[in-house]
């Protein structure tokens, strides 16, 4: 299978690339993507950018460029019900800061289903240490406790908090092309140590969240 790989980040793409043999890379859009394989898989793996716009970007230019059979976004969150390590591989997908005027849903993009759904189904994730949930994105780093009481107004399941995963989710449900979302928790919005939470996950375990994604395509 022919596979696009999202980050959002160069520290999260680092973690990525030594895992991809015969790797290669090529510019599209002003973009670096790197391509080659992982296990029986055509990986094409790139750094999106941190936001909506950026992830949009990136997604389009990924899915016109290289039409992968799949995209996967992997990366950190912060957590709304989950725990930090925790590894979440959403079930929906939503934005938290979209509204479309009186007769839409908070949450939800004109045209777009309220919630983007992962396309694998629940038994796919037997046997793999993951928390099932739904993840909500928006244009803000969400620290405060107050932004998640908010967040959870409007979709009381979800169990983490991102940047980008529903601009993936929305390019992917326009491109047809389905989509699934990784994700560790890297911190605790709200707590007193929530900064600290952030900037030292880096020297602890990030790698649980590629140790799922290889995983998960082991099983594809």
């Amino acid at each position: 299978m022919k596979i696009g790989i999202i980050a959002a980040m160069s520290k999260e793409l680092a973690l990525l690339l030594p895992m991809i043999e015969d790797r290669s890379t090529v510019r599209a859009n002003g973009m670096t993507f790197h391509t080659g394989r992982i296990g029986r898989h055509e990986i094409i793996a790139s750094e999106c950018g941190i936001g909506k716009v950026n992830a949009a970007i990136g997604t389009l230019t990924l899915i016109d460029c290289f039409h992968p059979e799949m995209v996967i976004n992997t990366g950190v969150a912060g957590g709304a019900g989950a725990s930090i390590l925790d590894v979440v591989v959403a079930d929906g997908i939503a934005y938290h800061d979209v509204w479309c005027g009186p007769g839409t849903k908070a949450g939800q993009a004109a045209g777009c289903p309220e919630v983007f759904t992962c396309p694998l189904p629940s038994d796919f994730f037997e046997g793999l240490d993951v928390k099932r949930g739904l993840i909500a994105s928006g244009d803000i780093f969400v620290s405060r406790a107050e932004e998640v009481s908010h967040i959870k107004s409007i979709f009381p399941d979800a169990v983490a908090v991102d940047m980008e995963s529903a601009a993936i989710a929305h390019v992917c449900h326009l491109k047809n092309v389905p989509f699934v979302c990784i994700r560790v928790i890297s911190d605790t919005p709200g707590s007193a140590d929530n900064i600290a939470q952030y900037e030292n996950f880096w020297t602890d375990a990030p790698e649980h969240t590629f140790a799922t994604l290889t995983a998960i395509l082991e099983r594809l």
